[in-house]
């Protein structure tokens, strides 16, 4: 949620044009990412939980791609690209490793419960 609230106020300086195509892209993909990690802890199943995080990968790819863009279009500069993008790695990290351990929990309190 931090990484789009940074982006939003980037995103407020630049001209309508910009911001009603890539901005607003941008701004979509990067709500998406903590929309669907919501939506799936509400699930009721670690299979569902499991697919919106997959969702809300592709959209933190989709955010890298919109930014890379976004640098090569000269709206962001090189340190504001870096420390986003720099940004969008770590929850990439931190998003794959919850995916991995979902469901592990349950599976591990059982073997436990059993001895």
């Amino acid at each position: 949620m931090d990484l789009a609230e940074k982006n939003w106020k980037i995103i407020q300086n630049w001209d309508l044009f910009t911001k009603d195509t890539i901005g607003k892209q941008l701004m979509r993909a990067l709500d998406s990412i903590a929309a669907n990690l919501s939506e799936g802890i509400g699930r009721y199943s670690y299979k569902e939980n499991k697919q919106f995080c997959y969702y809300s990968r592709g959209s933190l790819l989709e955010t890298k791609t919109r930014l890379t863009k976004a640098h090569n279009r000269k709206l962001l500069t090189d340190v504001k690209y870096m420390n986003l993008n720099q940004a969008v790695n770590k929850i990439a990290i931190k998003l794959n490793n919850y995916i991995k351990s979902i469901g592990k929990q349950k599976s591990t309190k059982l073997l436990n419960d059993d001895q």
